[in-house]
């Protein structure tokens, strides 16, 4: 059943920090100093608009504890730049990385937010040079300047898309680096039915072909195809206001959750 709040805090997330990280992560507080394992992540792994995400859920499962280090919106930039997730998650018996988009992360044609990656900051002289008619003022997230991009120069914006994946496997590649020990990639794919903006569906732009060769620098990968749901069905266990019905939409509901907590205590299973 979707429960759902007409006031102005549907859920409360408990907000939390860890360290000398400047990140605000879901509470409760986790204690580091016993046996973790760590989940990085952006806005589904955080759980925004859960009651109960699938890190919860999998603790729940396998009586171990987890610390959810998920972000909303993040990017592999936010983890990068971070001086206490790396070590937190080099201390944990399993790191359970959730694939992220490439949109929202810093390249040769536009920068973003350091914490809040889906903010656009400002374009390069080379997309200046590029993209000479378009009005860079107008930008506030990533995802709408790709969308025009796409729109007024279908040809010049698949040079942005394959940058945005040279610098998602390069970014990737640093994060994992900084990871000691053993870390699992959550690759969760939308349903083939699924009505999908006209970027593609989430995590943007990363293929299969990305994935394999990311792969070769972790534990295991665990890859989920969610399976096709009505918009109600979405929607089922999530907290949210009636103002943040539309943004609820488009994220996992409870079955999906549930699904992929399911998947990955599977994997866990036989490393922790």
């Amino acid at each position: 059943m979707t429960i759902q709040s007409t006031g102005q805090t549907a859920l409360e997330y408990m907000p939390c920090r860890y360290g000398r990280s400047k990140l605000v992560f879901r509470g409760p507080r986790k204690r580091l100093e016993t046996d973790y394992v760590a989940f990085l992540g952006g806005t589904e792994t955080y759980g925004k608009f859960m009651p109960q995400p699938f890190p919860n859920l999998v603790e729940q499962s396998l009586n171990v504890q987890c610390v959810n280090f998920g972000c909303v919106n993040a990017g592999p930039d936010v983890f990068l730049g971070d001086p206490f997730v790396p070590g937190a998650c080099s201390k944990a018996r399993v790191t359970v990385l959730e694939v992220m988009g490439a949109a929202n992360l810093s390249n040769r044609f536009y920068s973003v937010h350091p914490r809040r990656n889906d903010r656009f900051l400002k374009p390069s002289m080379l997309m200046q040079t590029i993209f000479r008619s378009t009005d860079f003022t107008e930008f506030t997230f990533t995802r709408h300047l790709l969308s025009t991009l796409q729109s007024e120069a279908p040809e010049k914006y698949e040079i942005v898309v394959d940058e945005l994946r040279q610098a998602w496997l390069a970014r990737m590649r640093s994060l994992l680096a900084k990871i000691d020990g053993k870390v699992i990639l959550l690759w969760v794919k939308p349903p083939m039915t699924a009505q999908v903006g006209p970027l593609g569906g989430d995590p943007l732009f990363v293929d299969r072909t990305m994935m394999e060769q990311i792969g070769q620098s972790v534990t295991g990968i665990v890859e989920v195809d969610l399976p096709s749901h009505d918009a109600a069905l979405r929607l089922e266990g999530m907290s949210y206001t009636e103002m943040d019905q539309p943004a609820a939409t488009e994220l996992w509901g409870a079955p999906a959750h549930q699904l992929v907590a399911a998947d990955v205590t599977e994997a866990l299973t036989k490393m922790v």
